[in-house]
């Protein structure tokens, strides 16, 4: 149970007071980075800005309290911003409140079950492509808001990124050059900003530029006014509250596939930030009650009135280079940005809408992954290409889950295909296929393609079959034409190169077998390896053959098959002598 335990436990044997010093202030520093991230993120995901900064309170704390990471931050990020914003538009405030409580139970369950290590199955082509697909659609998303233009006249509605296309062309004149020049100032600050001071965060600078300059010069006012969050929005200053979602059962199973998403997609977001923070700080998290962790924390955000969330890779690396080393930083972080709720919060409402898209423009960049899409379309195979370009596509196109869905999919036919293309059936080439070769096989003569080998003696009317690879279901294929046209009276399998196996190459096996004993040849395995033979041997396969036929390895494979041709040879010629 110990990969279950909450790091807490392990680093509070040795807390000391100059480690809660550095806590408390990464604690804050990255309380004053979550804040406008945390707004902007809600504005996002189509929710009222309050929903991050409740998710950041209440996830952040409950995350940190039972996190299997000592550095971990959580709370809402982009990932998961487009599914939830779908989540919303169709099933309304909440199903996803009841969505928000499936994937957090989701998430336990797979931290119970110990599958936090199954997530590193899957390819990482497919987490590339469906998070480029997540930038491209948070950049779609609001170029409206960074140019503008007002949506309020599109009849339809605005779920997936083409909608949101056919919006922006068909409003494009109502775009506002008054919020495109805020737009640009704030996105030039924040791409600036970081050459200039890496102690003040970027966002909080841009943020409060922005949003006293708008005021300063009134342009929140008159007919090309620059929207704010508090002309859209309304801020309070009330501190989450507990209340219980409407639950049906025909809700919750019209919501399970997007439940199953969202965990899916936390849980690979958190342990890529865990694995990420691990290799920064020289750490090491245990994934399983990251997991739970998780879980219990998007459970809790449920039950008051947040959005979804994650761990978060720019709060956690923040809480990394501002000396944060246990849970208790992300803890307090929560807590002074309950603080900020009561005091500072009330300014959000100032901060322009052409701000919080440059803001989402940036993150969208950051998420993207550029730089190693790039690589991986210049050094990566063919279908890993095809792979991640697919699984963009789909995620643009159609949705998360129907990426995540489809990349898996995909990916294990592509695994399967590599399996089988690497198994490989030859047959052994003989010394009288070599025109130069003595009687003592010491030297011969070989084509440029043949690899130099020992010989060895192989008895007349004896074929031997090397097996390379795994032998599944793929692949099985390959063994079915091994004993067709055979007229000798050995066939050995040589399988020392065979790791596993599954049924169906063992159901060929069998047909090879029967296909053997038809022909009045005999079959004889040389070194099974242990998973093969085990399945061989709990289906009985060994006792028909005959344990006799299983050799430790070639030279005893060949030694049967010489005692065996004697055999025949004696017969055969016994029968010679009965015909005359």
């Amino acid at each position: 149970m110990n990969d279950l335990k909450p790091k807490i436990f392990s680093v509070m044997k040795t807390y000391s007071k100059e480690q809660f010093i550095k806590d408390t202030i990464s604690g804050i520093i990255v309380a004053i980075i979550a804040l406008p991230l945390s707004i902007a993120l809600a504005l996002a995901s189509g929710v009222s800005p309050m929903m991050g900064i409740y998710t950041a309170i209440v996830a952040g704390f409950v995350a940190a309290a039972f996190s299997g990471s000592r550095i971990q931050v959580t709370g809402p990020t982009a990932a998961l911003a487009t599914l939830v914003a779908s989540v919303v538009m169709k099933y309304g405030i909440n199903g996803l409140a009841v969505t928000t409580i499936l994937a957090g139970i989701i998430l336990v369950i797979m931290g119970v079950c110990k599958l936090g290590n199954l997530i590193k199955f899957i390819p990482y082509t497919i987490t590339t492509g469906f998070t480029a697909g997540i930038a491209v659609m948070i950049f779609v998303g609001q170029i409206a808001s960074f140019f503008g233009i007002s949506t309020a006249s599109y009849k339809g509605l605005m779920i997936e990124p083409i909608d949101k296309v056919k919006a922006l062309i068909e409003c494009r004149g109502t775009w506002n050059p008054v919020a495109l020049m805020v737009g640009i100032v704030s996105l030039i600050i924040l791409i600036i900003w970081p050459h200039i001071s890496k102690k003040i965060p970027n966002s909080l600078v841009a943020v409060v530029i922005a949003s006293v300059g708008v005021r300063a010069l009134e342009l929140d006012r008159g007919a090309n006014k620059v929207e704010t969050i508090g002309s859209l929005y309304e801020i309070t200053t009330k501190f989450p509250s507990f209340s219980v979602p409407e639950f049906d059962f025909a809700l919750i199973k019209t919501l399970m596939p997007e439940a199953f998403t969202m965990a899916i997609l936390a849980g690979i977001v958190s342990l890529l930030s865990c694995v990420v923070s691990d290799g920064v700080a020289g750490s090491r998290h245990r994934s399983n009650a990251e997991l739970v962790a998780q879980g219990l924390g998007n459970l809790a955000v449920g039950f008051f009135g947040g959005i979804p969330g994650t761990g978060a890779i720019a709060r956690t690396t923040a809480n990394i280079k501002n000396g944060g080393r246990t849970p208790v930083a992300a803890m307090i972080h929560a807590v002074v940005l309950a603080i900020m709720l009561a005091f500072l919060v009330p300014l959000a409402k100032l901060i322009p809408m052409p701000t919080i898209a440059a803001m989402l423009f940036m993150v969208a960049y950051n998420m993207s992954g550029l730089r190693e899409i790039v690589k991986t379309l210049k050094r990566a195979p063919k279908s890993d290409i095809t792979l991640l370009i697919v699984t963009l596509f789909i995620s643009v196109a159609f949705g998360l889950m129907e990426a995540v869905g489809f990349g898996l999919v995909l990916a294990s036919i592509l695994f399967m295909k590599r399996m089988a293309d690497v198994t490989d059936i030859t047959c052994w080439t003989y010394a009288d296929d070599y025109h130069n070769v003595n009687e003592e096989n010491d030297n011969y003569e070989e084509d440029s393609d043949t690899e130099h080998i020992s010989l060895k003696t192989v008895p007349k009317h004896t074929l031997v079959f090397e097996v390379n690879g795994p032998l599944f279901f793929g692949a099985a294929d390959k063994l079915n034409g091994i004993a067709l046209n055979i007229e000798e009276d050995i066939l050995i399998l040589r399988m020392r190169s065979v790791p596993a196996m599954d049924a169906t190459a063992l159901r060929t096996l069998e047909n090879v077998f029967e296909t053997c004993k038809n022909n009045n040849t005999v079959l004889i395995f040389s070194h099974v390896n242990m998973q093969p033979y085990s399945v061989m041997e709990k289906s009985g396969f060994i006792d028909k053959v005959g344990k006799d036929k299983f050799c430790k390895n070639i030279d005893e494979a060949l030694n049967i098959a010489t005692e065996l041709e004697k055999e025949y040879h004696i017969n055969r010629k016994k029968n010679r002598n009965k015909n005359k």
